[in-house]
């Protein structure tokens, strides 16, 4: 197909028509107080296709630079209205519309045809020339940006190597070469094609050539030469020579739709035609995750920022940032996330390190029918924030190889964690019984035990070996991964003769594989994690400040006698035996014969319900009130009132006490005047800098609202850098997204060898905080130790499903062997495994039993074991 020349792209701006009586202008308010915007709906006429439009300006008559908003496969312009409010918002004109066959717009689905879609968008570009709000570079060319994700983020792409018009684009999780995506190494990536017609509508969508073209695909299982065209004809590297402007790559790590080898090879290419290319790998993809929305809108605006509105003080970000995953938040399901990120793109194969894998020749089947099949990723069952992907970064293996269809060559347990950034590779001997083989390769994080396995984001990599009868060499490249193997695990390289995912020769065969090479990982060393300082306001909690600065004065003219010192625990942090407190006139104990320990590095959740004793168990070890009984060590020191070992404790347990009339920084600096310390041991500035208050800092304290009083009193407890710090309900009064970066606050500050206490009704946040609990009830210690130990093993597991299952179904998921219960809930169905159970088992039943599944994840919190706890005293 001859593709048109940007010049015919560009002629015709008469084409475009606002039909008469179709505009429609809205007013939208803005709730953070900013400008009001202004949408209009028209729809445009372009060569006879109706396409839908909403057109997001401010008032003024200043000139601004404009963005083109590109949607995702199967939605619409109405998905992108917040974001293009926002940016209407930061002095852009936004355009945003419904893609030919989808929304309201018409014509058949082109898949971006450079004489469809692609054409569109310069008609658009035509009409934000012509809008009197639009800055102009020249006649007829507006500053302009692009960007979008999916299917959108290709039409950035487009958009930009076919009009010379476009002047930055932000393209997300998207494709380079869509043939290579969807037939990669011609192998029919069968599930996830399936998906892209059905979600359309079906193949009568389409342009007649591309339903031809998935009709006889589908049908023989193996892509061919006119259907690669095809594909590759309406592909960003078709045009990749001519992408010469600033590009932002935002590309998912849980993707087996379009993969990060996709936006490596867009990044090189664009950067090979010397335009500015920053590279990031979000959490979330198409198989499901988090894709950082609110992250990635606001780095794609200061993307814009720098290059529309030519503002060199805007902080487009590192040149390359991953987004690193660990441990699940129990407040919505989603992954706890983590920035590293490196001065330069470090490419998939940077610094590889050489891994000895162990195996003889193995011999292995293709099944007639390639049935059954081995699973990896199940595309539609990503959606959302879950997912297997999701499921395999937290740890949870789910993937299921069948016996006699596979090799496997495993490494001996990694002496040290190993971080995987990149695509590993190796060469192999691949022999078969028939002249065509096709392999699924994929690399294992395998366990201490040798038994369980995790397959990194779901991730696999097919083969097609053509004269395999008389024996050849393949090298792999295996999927590009970020993933920490941690100390005491193996990798182990399978090649499956299977993969659920893609269409495998029918006709049984029996493939032979031997190792040729080590496999080589490549491991980014640059690639660090992001050292920035703490988010400021995550800093924002109420201390006793003044309180206890008066409380130091008073009690250090009136210490009594204290115990010598235990040279056997000088480095642990808090070491309470026996503690007993009986407030006079009262009816109970307080606290009772409590004992715990707490160590160097930890971060202690002290949980009970209301009347438990915790407050009064901080109090006692801070030394503002006496025990009756019993003994608190810190750091080997006995506390009483006035303990000089008090100094290396940073404490809060009520309010703030700050002086309304002085500013933040004298109340500071009056407090730890009040200690009689040093001015030297404060810290001040560095505790400032937590703190971020910036100008606030020279006003009065009686100014500050209740955001900047808990920042201050943050600053407060953290002058002298406690090697203990105690917090008492840190989190009341933040919102969800303040709570989350206080856990990280947390986590960060035990992380550098110092130790946190914290009490909290928060039974999410603790669990997500802390790595060990003592749990009270009634001023006893009902239970202590890890939080892994005290919520249990995870043996239950909820199950997202896209519509409700009927009884009958459940009855079955019941039935199976491995399963304990299934029981039907409002968020899906809950499925306790027995001891034999296992959640690959299950997922392999469910897809068998035509389940609906849209997530998966582990059920069980520490709400649950809390409960089980303590019983009915909450």
């Amino acid at each position: 197909m001859r593709r048109p020349s940007p010049r015919r792209l560009l002629a015709g701006a008469a084409a475009v028509a606002v039909l008469a009586g179709a505009g429609t202008w809205t007013a939208v308010a803005s709730d953070g107080g900013g400008p009001a915007v202004r949408e209009a709906a028209r729809t445009m006429d372009v060569d006879g296709v109706k396409l839908d439009t909403s057109y997001f300006t401010t008032e003024g008559s200043k000139k601004r630079p404009a963005v083109l908003l590109a949607h995702g496969f199967g939605g619409s312009k109405d998905d992108l209205k917040s974001q293009a409010e926002d940016l209407a918002r930061d002095g852009y004109a936004v355009l945003t519309w419904s893609a030919r066959g989808f929304g309201k717009s018409t014509g058949k689905i082109g898949l971006n045809d450079p004489d469809a879609e692609v054409k569109d968008v310069s008609k658009l570009i035509d009409w934000l020339a012509r809008q009197p709000q639009v800055e102009l570079d020249k006649d007829n060319d507006p500053r302009v940006g692009v960007a979008g994700g999916s299917y959108g983020g290709a039409i950035s792409l487009l958009a930009a190597g076919y009009d010379s018009r476009v002047d930055a684009i932000a393209p997300s999780i998207t494709y380079w070469n869509l043939a290579d995506a969807l037939f990669p190494d011609g192998v029919f990536k069968k599930l996830w094609t399936g998906v892209f017609f059905n979600t359309a509508g079906g193949c009568a969508k389409f342009e007649p050539a591309l339903c031809a073209m998935y009709d006889r695909v589908a049908e023989s299982g193996v892509p061919d030469a006119q259907a690669k065209q095809l594909l590759e004809e309406r592909s960003p590297s078709a045009v990749g020579d001519r992408i010469k402007v600033p590009t932002l790559l935002l590309q998912g790590q849980t993707d087996s739709l379009f993969t990060l080898a996709q936006s490596d090879a867009a990044a090189k290419a664009i950067k090979a035609n010397g335009a500015p290319v920053d590279v990031d790998w979000l959490a979330g993809g198409h198989d499901g995750g988090d894709l950082e929305s609110a992250r990635v809108q606001s780095r794609v605006q200061n993307w814009f920022d720098r290059y529309l509105k030519d503002d060199k003080s805007a902080d487009t970000g590192p040149a390359f940032r991953v987004t690193r995953t660990g441990g699940l938040d129990s407040t919505d399901g989603a992954a706890r996330l983590r920035g590293a990120s490196a001065n330069t793109y470090p490419g998939l194969t940077n610094d590889t390190r050489a891994v000895r894998l162990t195996g003889t020749q193995q011999t292995f089947s293709n099944p007639p029918g390639a049935s059954p099949p081995a699973i990896s990723a199940l595309p539609g069952l990503g959606a959302g924030s879950g997912g297997l992907a999701q499921l395999s970064s937290l740890g949870v293996g789910l993937s299921l190889d069948f016996p006699g269809q596979y090799a496997a060559f495993t490494s001996k347990p990694v002496t040290d964690d190993l971080r995987v950034t990149g695509s590993p590779t190796a060469t192999i001997r691949v022999t078969s019984t028939t002249d065509d083989a096709v392999l699924f390769a994929k690399v294992y994080d395998v366990g201490a035990n040798g038994r369980s396995q995790v397959l990194p984001s779901q991730l696999v990599t097919p083969i097609r070996v053509t004269g395999a009868k008389d024996g050849k060499d393949v090298t792999l490249t295996l999927p590009a991964i970020d993933h920490k193997v941690e100390k005491g695990h193996s990798l182990r390289l399978v090649l499956a003769s299977t993969d659920l995912g893609y269409a495998s020769p029918a006709a049984a065969a029996s493939y032979t594989v031997a190792l040729k090479s080590d496999l080589k990982v490549p491991t980014a060393p640059d690639v660090e994690t992001a050292s920035s300082g703490l988010p400021a306001w995550v800093w924002w909690l109420p201390l006793a400040g003044a309180g206890v600065a008066a409380a130091l004065l008073l009690t250090a003219r009136r210490r009594t006698a204290t115990p010598a010192p235990d040279p056997e625990n000088s480095d642990v942090p808090l070491r309470i035996t026996g503690l007993t407190k009986k407030y006079k006139g009262g009816d109970r104990y307080s606290v009772k014969d409590l004992s715990f320990t707490v160590e160097k590095g930890q971060v202690l959740g002290l949980l009970g319900p209301n009347g438990a004793g915790k407050t009064t168990t901080l109090r006692m070890l801070m030394g503002l009130i006496k025990p009756d009984g019993g003994e608190i060590r810190v750091f080997g020191h006995a506390i009483r009132p006035g303990a000089p070992v008090l100094s290396r404790v940073g404490s809060f347990v009520e309010g703030a006490g700050f002086l309304p009339h002085l500013s933040g920084r004298e109340n500071l600096e009056l407090y730890w005047q009040a200690t009689g310390r040093p001015a030297e041991d404060a810290h001040m500035e560095e505790a400032l800098e937590i703190a971020g208050l910036g100008d606030a800092l020279a006003r009065a304290v009686r100014t500050y609202s209740q955001g900047m009083r808990q920042r201050l009193a943050i600053a407060q407890a953290m002058l002298g850098l406690p090697d203990l710090l105690i917090l008492d309900e840190p989190t009341n009064g933040l919102d969800p997204p303040q709570i989350r970066e206080m856990r990280e606050v947390m986590i960060r500050y035990a992380a550098q060898g110092r130790t946190v206490i914290v009490s909290s009704h928060l039974l999410s946040e603790v669990e997500q905080s802390c790595t060990h609990l003592v749990v009270m009830d009634r001023g006893q210690l009902v239970q202590a130790g890890p939080v892994a130990e005290i919520i249990g093993s995870g043996d239950t597991l909820l199950v997202g499903t896209a519509a409700p299952v009927d009884e009958p179904v459940v009855e079955k998921i019941a039935a199976l062997p491995g399963i304990a219960s299934a029981v039907v809930t409002d968020d899906g169905i809950l499925i306790r495994l027995d001891a034999d159970g296992s959640p690959r088992r299950l997922i392999t039943e469910l897809v068998r039993l035509d389940v609906p599944v849209e997530s998966v994840g582990p059920h069980r919190r520490l709400e649950d074991a809390f409960l089980t706890l303590i019983g009915g005293s909450a």
